[in-house]
């Protein structure tokens, strides 16, 4: 399916030249002389690079062969990440900058999205919230009760995110990972 100028909106997916790209900023231009145009700027799906293009009517773009698989995430081995298939048991290796930020939400054992372009995998989309167990935070100190207050958390992955003061050492908590900021204390 090919995609016109009308067809364009934030979070689209689309392929140009061979390389699929993410839409991550959109708007939509009518000029006082001339034709309409949309201006976006495009993430690409195979190194991350961001890139600006114009479209004009008549101009198009293709829906790009893109699977979702659900795989396991095995270990980092400090080079690149290990999945594995669930269902045939198959693994696959992605450089660092293929799992992108994705990386710093991702304990072993994790079922991840992996995404595939064209059969050969190109990224990972971490999932939107995951409880993770805080491995190093300051000790609180007595009188201080502002809820607004935060403190540096480091987790066992190794993300530092902003938490309470009420929170300690061995704590679990739920992380959103697209903003990379606490939700909640999990109750054990």
């Amino acid at each position: 399916m090919a995609y016109g100028m009308g067809d364009l909106k934030k979070g689209l997916k689309i392929e140009l030249e061979g390389v699929p790209y993410r839409i991550v900023e959109y708007q939509h231009v009518k000029p006082g002389k001339g034709a309409a145009f949309v201006r976006a700027k495009m993430k690409s799906f195979l190194d991350g690079k961001v890139l600006e293009k114009t479209f004009h009517a008549g101009d198009k773009c293709d829906e790009p062969h893109l699977v979702e698989k659900q795989m396991q995430f095995l270990y980092h081995d400090g080079d690149s990440f290990q999945f594995m298939d669930t269902e045939n048991y198959e693994q696959i290796a992605l450089t660092d900058e293929q799992v992108g930020d994705a990386g710093k939400w991702l304990v072993d054992g994790m079922s991840i999205s992996v995404l595939f372009h064209n059969h050969k995998a190109i990224s990972v989309d971490a999932p939107p919230v995951v409880q993770l167990k805080i491995i190093e935070t300051p000790p609180n100190f007595k009188g201080d009760t502002s809820s607004a207050s935060k403190k540096p958390a480091t987790l066992e992955t190794g993300a530092v995110v902003q938490v309470p003061y009420h929170i300690l050492e061995g704590d679990i908590i739920k992380v959103n990972t697209e903003l990379g900021e606490y939700i909640e204390k999990v109750k054990q």
